[in-house]
């Protein structure tokens, strides 16, 4: 065990304007493709030279908008474009499995916006033709590539928490009717949108669990409402998150060690604050970063220019195999539930649970 620190270390992340420039194309006009665009544009020295709708007429005014050159009535007509270096895939959660393969089969790297497929089998899919093509691709949940991260991940790396026994992550967010998130034929519900962040978490800290324990209550617009679950491990650590769309929660998560305890204050999957406690003890160190929220999504963007300039084909920040882990534990909470998405079979759904 290393001994308590007299400080917590400063984040290691690279100054995002310093990301070598590459030629982007967005796939998607809605609320993420939004915010990515306007972080990018303000954070770093990338350059957007597309984007695509289904629908032209609401392509060409995102672009407008944003001072994109060029703009496609589909997803194919970008993905072929010679001025596109790597393809960001913000569309619905339904399409982001076409889209990605569209965009690799076409030969450009890949970012795809969390998560990364609907289901394990399919996010195997991705991984596998982006490596069979030799092309980067990563799931873009941004909250890997944050500073606050890094300095979670240094403290993890040092020892100082002991043997990390627990993981608690929750994530909770009121939605009003009309919202997409209540759409079954989007695939809605909070476990994409929502749960996906205390899981990932769980799972890139403790790693992939040897049995999952799942509840659900579903909503009244035909998705499910709320899940909870219990990840059991074979030295008998635990991970437990919890994710809703009834109600707003703290959305805090705790990393919990024989030594000393990291707590993440709510939102903890944004820029913000971590305390680190020492057990037994009132001792606590405390790093604080501006909460600039999804203005901070530009970071990802940095990492994947980074990661495709200098020859590699995922990022160490959040590879492919972390993000097909978290959804083959996704896949066994649905299954245990009884949530099925879109295009998908129960059939289809164990066997997602578990393969890849």
């Amino acid at each position: 065990m290393s001994a308590f620190p007299a400080s917590l270390p400063a984040p290691r992340t690279p100054d995002p304007m310093d990301a070598p420039a590459l030629r982007w194309g967005v796939l998607g006009t809605g609320w993420i493709a939004e915010r990515f665009v306007r972080s990018v544009q303000r954070h770093t020295r990338q350059r957007f030279t597309a984007v695509a709708s289904r629908d032209a007429a609401r392509a060409k005014h995102f672009a407008d908008r944003h001072s994109i050159p060029n703009s496609y009535g589909s997803y194919e007509e970008l993905a072929s474009a010679a001025d596109v270096d790597v393809v960001y895939v913000a569309t619905e959660h339904t399409a982001h499995f076409d889209c990605a393969r569209t965009a690799l089969e076409a030969g450009k790297h890949t970012l795809v916006e969390k998560p990364l497929a609907l289901n394990a089998v399919q996010a195997a899919q991705i991984a596998q033709l982006a490596a069979d093509r030799g092309l980067f691709c990563a799931e873009a949940l941004w909250t890997f590539f944050l500073p606050r991260f890094d300095v979670v991940r240094q403290i993890l790396d040092s020892g100082v928490l002991g043997d990390i026994r627990t993981v608690l992550a929750e994530f909770g967010e009121h939605f009003s009717a009309g919202h997409r998130i209540l759409r079954p034929d989007l695939a809605g519900g909070p476990l994409l949108d929502l749960g996906t962040y205390p899981l990932s978490l769980a799972t890139w800290i403790l790693g992939a669990p040897v049995e999952v324990l799942a509840s659900a209550q579903p909503h009244p617009a035909g998705v499910n409402g709320q899940a909870a679950a219990l990840l059991r491990y074979a030295d008998g650590n635990q991970g437990v998150v919890h994710t809703t769309l009834f109600s707003d929660t703290p959305t805090t998560a705790t990393i919990a060690g024989t030594h000393a305890t990291l707590s993440l204050p709510g939102p903890f999957y944004q820029p913000g604050d971590i305390v680190l406690t020492l057990a037994g003890s009132s001792t606590q160190l405390t790093y604080t970063e501006p909460h600039i929220a999804h203005d901070a999504l530009h970071y990802e963007a940095a990492e994947v220019a980074r990661c495709i300039v200098a020859g590699r084909l995922q990022s160490p920040l959040r590879p492919l195999e972390e993000s097909v882990t978290t959804l083959r534990v996704m896949d066994e909470i649905r299954r245990q539930c009884g949530i099925v998405f879109p295009g998908e079979t129960e059939q289809h759904l164990r066997t997602a649970a578990a393969s890849a």
